[in-house]
């Protein structure tokens, strides 16, 4: 099966190419890194083409200005039957892609644990699944996400009913996540597959902490059910008819 690692860059350059390193040296010669770029102002479109690997393919001069529909764009140009997400400045472990790419055999969509470390790699905590309380369940995942897209892998099925994105959804990793509740069986695995790197610079909120009131995050919520009432009714109802 091929895999497309699915990354969003912005200003990346400082970790980038640890990361591209860490990705590479684990996929096979069939498989892509698809990079969409969202209007980088530093090196980080150098250093990917400095790279010279053809299994990179980057997508770049967009301007979304959202790491959600920076991270849709990528997802729209992937080939490949499993895909991983990727954020820019994580380090994958060494067992990440075969661990989760035989859980896909059996699941749609796994998550992966992973340690937390911070912009010079010390470790913050050596495991999100305890700090987060992370576990499946659409009540759970809806009143505190553990969908981290960095330890996220998924089928193409769960791909093609994720796509294309609501334009209101909180992020594309919680959106993604809840799809495969509601259309596959997911998984959270107890291996710490990632070291997921939590910095000033980091376009996601903060571990364990939100910006966000309680108002706003209950808007959020509510956009986010009526989004995925609306794919739900809309898949059922297209597969009523094409069973007829």
């Amino acid at each position: 099966m091929k895999i497309s690692v699915c990354m969003a860059t912005y200003n990346g350059e400082k970790y980038i190419a640890v990361q591209l390193e860490s990705i590479l040296k684990q996929l096979s010669e069939s498989d892509e890194v698809v990079i969409s770029d969202d209007s980088s102002t530093d090196n980080t479109i150098d250093i990917i083409k400095n790279f010279k690997d053809k299994r990179i393919r980057l997508y770049e001069h967009n301007r979304f200005y959202s790491p959600i529909f920076n991270f849709e764009n990528a997802l729209k140009k992937a080939s490949g039957d499993i895909i991983f997400l990727s954020d820019q400045d994580d380090i994958w472990l060494d067992d990440k892609v075969a661990v989760m790419t035989k859980l896909l055999l059996s699941y749609d969509l796994v998550v992966s644990d992973c340690i937390l470390i911070d912009g010079s790699g010390a470790v913050l905590n050596d495991s999100f699944f305890e700090l987060r309380g992370s576990k499946a369940g659409v009540i759970h995942n809806l009143i505190k996400n553990c969908y981290v897209g960095c330890c996220m892998a998924f089928n193409r099925k769960i791909l093609e009913k994720a796509l294309p994105f609501p334009k209101a959804i909180p992020m594309h990793d919680m959106w993604i996540g809840m799809i495969g509740e509601l259309f596959g069986k997911t998984y959270f695995c107890k291996e710490k597959l990632v070291k997921y790197r939590r910095h000033c610079k980091n376009e996601s909120p903060e571990i364990g902490k939100s910006k966000f009131g309680i108002l706003r995050k209950l808007s959020f919520r509510s956009i986010l059910i009526c989004q995925l009432f609306k794919r739900y009714t809309t898949i059922n109802w297209n597969r009523l008819f094409d069973n007829e």
